[in-house]
């Protein structure tokens, strides 16, 4: 079991990164839709149960070193495996961005730093982690994410106690807020759809060094489900205090500094290491996706697109995340389409493969 839970801590932290711990994912994709963003974080949730399952499975069963040996594998189609690559190609490299540019609006929003600090300072610890192996990557991403778990919990449970209005009346103010789509249904797919793109190319590669599809698909299952509860909780936490947080970059860091500023400077420290998390997972596989890992060539790789994602990350926090996150959710339903399809697939050519042997 300890295996399990270690899969299943890493797998919500590759996730959850600036946009989810910070509230402002949350905040565009659910709360700005009210009461039918409450139904739209449950539909998320199943979905994000059976997608972390099946990717951290998939990854085992393939045994996985990068993404693309095992994308190629579920998608059973060349046209298909290689649209959902680059979906994943650009979706690394896109939210490793959208990370950096976080890590500046957090030292702003809460010690009015100028964001270039949060940028360079993220930049330099991103680019010497990837330096160390996977095992150690994984490590350090589980190790953070219970902090984010109890903190979101404690906010939520706060925000909820001491409501000052009902849910009907600020239901109101909440769907003013901009929503980065125009439909709740089709937001709450796109979440998913966004995230699996997200979590794909990683979580393949954690499932590739676990040996037990059981044990896999277990974590997967748990990290995805864990993912889903949290997203419920952050909606109703941000929706109960939608009147005072909204106009936030980092809505959850705005409730958490109402309740104390001393948590609020703890939660900013959490939430700048589940900014680091992501930003790790994403750069680190984009340049697994390139180079050996451990190579001059990818500490070189590493490197130049470090550089890269920091002058791109002078774009905006809030505005990438409107801009780019949707982007990706529409794309990265060709990565569902293959992870829905492919137990089906994989079954099929082991039967042809046992009949052939026979």
């Amino acid at each position: 079991m300890k295996k399990v839970f270690k899969i299943a801590s890493a797998f919500i932290g590759i996730i959850v990164g600036a946009g989810f711990a910070s509230g402002q994912e949350i905040l565009q994709y659910f709360t700005s839709f009210g009461y039918l963003g409450t139904i739209g974080t449950i539909i998320s949730t199943a979905l994000f149960a059976y997608m972390g399952m099946m990717l951290v499975k998939l990854g085992t069963r393939t045994q996985a070193t990068s993404h693309k040996e095992a994308v190629y594998k579920v998608s059973g189609n060349k046209w298909l495996g290689r649209i959902v690559d680059y979906v994943i190609i650009l979706t690394l490299f896109g939210v490793g961005v959208v990370m950096i540019a976080g890590a500046g609006s957090i030292p702003s929003q809460q010690f009015g730093l100028p964001p270039l600090v949060g940028i360079i300072f993220m930049s330099v610890i991103v680019m010497a982690t990837i330096m160390m192996n996977v095992d150690k990557v994984v490590n350090i991403i589980g190790s953070i994410t219970p902090f984010l778990i109890i903190t979101v919990l404690i906010i939520s449970g706060y925000s909820l106690f001491t409501m000052e209005q009902s849910f009907s009346d600020l239901n109101a103010v909440a769907v003013e807020q901009p929503s980065a789509l125009s439909n709740w249904f089709i937001s709450a797919i796109n979440y998913v759809s966004f995230n699996v793109a997200v979590g794909a190319s990683m979580s393949l590669l954690m499932g590739g060094n676990e040996k037990d599809e059981r044990t896999s698909a277990l974590g997967g299952l748990l990290g995805g489900l864990g993912l889903g509860i949290m997203i419920v909780i952050s909606h109703l936490a941000i929706f109960s205090k939608i009147d005072a947080v909204a106009s936030y970059d980092m809505p959850l860091l705005a409730l958490v500094d109402n309740l104390s500023p001393v948590l609020g400077t703890f939660y900013s420290i959490v939430l700048f290491g589940m900014v680091f998390n992501t930003a790790v997972s994403m750069f680190f596989s984009f340049a697994a996706r390139y180079t050996e890992v451990g190579t001059s060539q990818h500490k070189k790789f590493v490197l130049i697109t470090g550089v890269v994602a920091f002058g791109l990350s002078f774009a905006g926090f809030t505005e990438l995340v409107a801009f780019f996150y949707p982007l990706i959710g529409y794309m990265g339903l060709f990565l569902i389409l293959a992870l829905v399809t492919a137990p089906f697939r994989l079954k099929k050519e082991h039967k042809n493969t046992e009949r052939l042997s026979a």
